[in-house]
């Protein structure tokens, strides 16, 4: 891995994540909204969940 590489995917990351907000700026909120009422528990379990799906994704696409 490269830094190119590294930076690629950090581009991406930041495309994929204002993708919602600008289709939906009012869904984003109300999303975000309910997010602010959750536990903190609740949500290290959910960022835990997408930490694990990304980290086997890029097992299974990079080989």
């Amino acid at each position: 891995m490269n830094w190119v590489d590294l930076l690629s995917a950090l581009a991406l990351v930041l495309v994929i994540e204002g993708v919602i907000p600008f289709i939906s700026p009012k869904g984003y909120k109300s999303t975000m909204q309910q997010l602010i009422t959750m536990p903190d528990s609740t949500l290290r379990y959910i960022g835990f969940g997408l930490v694990v799906v990304g980290v086997v994704s890029l097992y299974l696409v990079r080989g």
